[in-house]
């Protein structure tokens, strides 16, 4: 039996409720610490006004989650590269 099986059970986990939580978590510690707003907030804000060039009128929160969802992905980006390269470090050849 490979020691090292795929599991599923916890990527889903890992990418529906722990990065999730821990984007929410990024954003809340930068303002926490005095990050400015504009600075916190720039990537949402750029989705925002992307949108708004493309004739919608997005609300702020649009720009809030842009955010969120951005540090999500570098969150989730990060976690899938730790796991495949440790899938390939344990793996013997």
């Amino acid at each position: 039996m490979d020691a090292r099986r795929p599991r599923p059970l916890f990527l889903a986990i890992f990418l529906l409720v722990l990065a999730p939580i821990a984007a929410a978590v990024i954003v809340t510690v930068l303002m926490l610490f005095g990050v400015p707003p504009q600075t916190v907030f720039a990537p949402g804000r750029a989705l925002k006004s992307f949108l708004e060039v493309c004739g919608f009128h997005p609300a702020n929160r649009v720009a809030v989650a842009g955010t969120v969802a951005l540090w999500w992905a570098v969150i989730a980006a990060a976690g899938l590269a730790w796991d495949r390269r440790r899938g390939r470090r344990d793996r013997p050849d």
